[in-house]
């Protein structure tokens, strides 16, 4: 059973995703941040991961019923040279963490590494945006967060620590940076209901039933908790995302961020090497050369054809997007629809299905 996909053109859902957000009540210049995130995440991600233009009707709820707060103050509670403190009282998690980002470059220029933590953030989108922005000023970008309690610690059946996803960008001198953009899951759950579209059985290391067994069945792992990559390992990392973001910053952790509509309690570590510091930049990028070179060059697997670095798959994806048009799940587009008579805009788009 094939999941039906609708073509659109990336600048008119780019202009649209901007009017939806101001059309919100999001301030011109949060909903530039906003737009950038979700565009990004959109044409990067596969549309099983949840990210993208997707999540526009969920801000939406959030907005109207004042469960995040557009234009909430960016306050740095405290601050040296190299490190900062935020609190983001509430607003919307893709701007704080992108501000976030931009002070850790301003920081890293300083010092030679900018550090921000942030408490009382929200949902702040796919990491490799704000790990993106160092990369524009010739830095190593690090941008990490925790999230609500879906993965169960290693031994465990209940959620306790989340997906905690991490991205790690750098610059090359090729025609894109590597990014690195993964959760701490094996698979989260807009991954399982995909699969659970599709009629398809999932791999058994993706999530457990409630009673704690592993299953293939996405249906019923939707209603348990999610297991970590590499079993005791990806555990382990989100636990430690957890002290790196929540714990230290004095916001959420474990079982807190998300249990409260009304206040998400999510915290965010947000990291700026500057490359300048330690070399001349173009040299770094001429040893990320080499080293790409090298993986490339490794031998290969049986069955396989060629050999990616981090976020290789993901550029292909995002040239071919904007060239093409983007391929939106077809339940999304409908959704799409629906924010924009609620919110009163017009719907520049036909239903151009591309697959089913």
């Amino acid at each position: 059973m094939g999941i039906t996909l609708v073509r659109v053109p990336v600048d008119r859902l780019e202009d649209f995703t901007y009017r939806a957000f101001v059309a919100m009540g999001v301030p011109e210049a949060e909903a530039v941040y906003c737009t950038r995130g979700l565009i990004q995440s959109e044409l990067r991600c596969l549309p099983g991961q949840g990210q993208g233009v997707r999540r526009l009707p969920v801000y939406y709820e959030r907005i109207r019923n004042r469960w995040i707060i557009p234009g909430a103050p960016f306050e740095v509670v405290k601050e040296t040279p190299a490190l900062a403190l935020v609190d983001g009282h509430n607003g919307l998690g893709s701007v704080i963490a992108q501000r976030a980002m931009e002070l850790a470059i301003q920081k890293a220029k300083v010092s030679g590494i900018g550090t921000v933590i942030v408490r009382n953030s929200t949902h702040f989108g796919s990491s490799a945006v704000p790990a993106r922005l160092a990369v524009e000023q010739d830095c190593i970008g690090i941008a990490t967060t925790n999230a609500g309690p879906e993965m169960a610690p290693w031994g465990g059946a209940s959620g306790v620590v989340g997906t905690n996803p991490w991205g790690i960008a750098a610059p090359t001198g090729g025609p894109f940076p590597v990014v690195l953009d993964i959760a701490l899951t094996t698979a989260g759950k807009g991954m399982m209901q995909w699969y659970e579209r599709e009629g398809r059985k999932m791999p058994l290391d993706w999530a457990l039933t409630p009673d704690g067994y592993e299953t293939d069945d996405p249906t019923a792992a939707m209603k348990g908790a999610l297991l970590g990559i590499g079993q005791h390992k990806g555990y382990g990392l989100s636990f430690m995302t957890d002290v790196l973001t929540g714990v230290i910053s004095g916001g959420g952790f474990g079982l807190a961020p998300y249990s409260n509509p009304a206040k998400q309690d999510v915290s965010h570590l947000l990291i700026a090497l500057d490359i300048a510091w330690f070399m001349p930049v173009q040299e770094f990028k001429a040893r990320m050369d080499q080293f790409i070179q090298q993986v490339k060059a490794a031998k290969l697997r049986p069955g396989f054809d060629e050999i990616f670095v981090p976020g290789e798959i993901d550029y292909r994806r995002e040239q071919d997007y904007r060239q093409n048009g983007a391929r939106l799940d077809a339940v999304v587009f409908d959704q799409l629809a629906e924010l924009a008579q609620k919110l009163n805009l017009d719907f520049p788009f036909e239903r151009e299905v591309v697959a089913e």
